[in-house]
């Protein structure tokens, strides 16, 4: 609908809201031909099949993730969902070097819903720092703080100052933020 303010709020029948991929790696700059990953993708893929639908076929998207079976619940997606550019790689975001992909070669690093569930916060920034090339972009979308009836427990959320604070010690330089959806927001920063 062309008159329809653009919130980053999916409805889907019943009346569920989640987060749309979509907006969300629109607002990121996502376009054809880039290369991106998703940082702890989680099983449903939920970032990975739609930006491997937007990049095409001479973009990748690689899904990283610390458990094995949820990788292999993302390239059963991928595959019915005939998403040939998805790569999965195991790495444990928290180890800086880890992630076999190679350095300053990504357009796009996204860390959705990843940081609040990670001790090690200062490495993780500094391992999608490692990944993204010069220009390129770094962007967190977190559980913001205020109540809500689902998500973690507010005090595991991290409030947008102290993801900045994460993201220039590693350097990062803010270019917007945005409201990801009813209970998130969203930071896109670049190297």
């Amino acid at each position: 609908m062309p008159n329809e303010k653009k919130t980053g709020v999916l409805k889907i029948s019943g009346g569920n809201i989640l987060l749309d991929p979509y907006f969300i790696l629109e607002e990121s700059g996502l376009g054809a031909e880039m290369k991106i990953a998703d940082l702890g993708c989680g099983a449903a893929g939920h970032f990975v099949i739609p930006a491997g639908k937007i990049i095409g076929g001479k973009g990748t998207v690689y899904a990283v993730d610390l458990l094995k079976s949820v990788l292999e619940a993302v390239k059963s997606r991928a595959k019915m969902e005939e998403v040939s550019n998805v790569e999965t790689v195991w790495s444990n975001l928290e180890i800086y070097g880890a992630t076999k992909i190679s350095p300053a070669s990504l357009d796009i690093v996204l860390l959705a819903n990843t940081l609040f569930q990670i001790k090690k916060r200062e490495e993780v920034f500094r391992e999608a720092v490692r990944l993204a090339k010069p220009g390129g972009r770094v962007v967190v979308v977190e559980w913001g703080l205020g109540e809500a009836p689902l998500g973690p427990p507010p005090a595991l959320r991290l409030g947008k100052d102290t993801v900045r604070g994460l993201a220039s010690e590693s350097g990062l330089r803010e270019i917007k933020e945005f409201k990801a959806g009813p209970y998130h927001y969203g930071i896109v920063f670049i190297k």
